[in-house]
C-alpha cells in the first residue's frame, strides 16, 4: 500500500505529503516536524494508547494539529462482543469510554482538544445475536450502552 500511495502521489504531482511504513507507537519521523496527523479508525486498535498519542505529540510541530476519528464507548460492553474478532476488526471491542479517549489526548500534552462530530454506531441485531443470548442481548438493548463514531481535534 506504501508503494501505491507513493506511486499515485508520483502520477498526480503532489510533494508535500509523505507515506511511510511504521508503527503508530514508534513512528518513523523526526521529532517536531509534521504540520499535522491524521488517523481514521485506527487509534483503539493500538495496546498502548497513550504512547501512541505521545508520539503524535513528538512528531508534529509547536502549532501543528491532529484529527482523529475513533469509535468510543459509554457504558461497556457485554463480554460475548469485547471477545468477538468481528466486533475487533469493527473498532468496537477494544474501543474505550468517551471519557477515558479524551483523558488520555488530554494528558499527553495537546491544547484546544475538541470533539467536532459524534455519531451514534447500532450494531444491527443480526449480528448481536451470534454473540450474545436472548437474555443478554435484552439486557444490552435496555442498557443505554452507547458505541459512538467521534471526531477529535487538538493542538500541540
Amino acid at each position: 500500500m506504501i508503494d501505491l500511495a507513493n506511486e499515485n502521489k508520483d502520477k498526480l504531482g503532489f510533494s508535500n505529503v509523505d507515506f511511510r511504513l511504521g508503527e503508530i507507537e514508534d513512528l518513523p519521523v523526526d521529532t517536531d516536524s509534521t504540520d499535522v496527523v491524521i488517523s481514521n479508525c485506527v487509534l483503539n486498535l493500538v495496546p498502548n494508547k497513550e504512547k501512541a498519542f505521545l508520539e503524535i505529540n513528538r512528531i508534529l510541530k509547536t502549532g501543528g494539529h491532529f484529527c482523529v476519528s475513533d469509535i468510543v464507548l459509554v457504558g461497556n460492553l457485554p463480554e460475548g462482543l469485547k471477545k468477538s474478532a468481528e466486533m475487533y476488526a469493527g473498532c468496537v471491542a477494544r474501543a474505550l469510554q468517551r471519557e477515558d479517549y479524551i483523558g488520555i489526548i488530554n494528558n499527553t500534552g495537546f491544547q484546544n482538544v475538541e470533539i467536532k462530530q459524534t455519531k451514534t454506531v447500532t450494531i444491527p441485531e443480526d449480528i448481536l445475536i451470534k454473540y450474545l443470548s436472548d437474555k443478554q442481548l435484552s439486557q444490552y438493548n435496555k442498557s443505554g450502552i452507547g458505541i459512538f463514531s467521534i471526531t477529535v481535534v487538538g493542538d500541540k
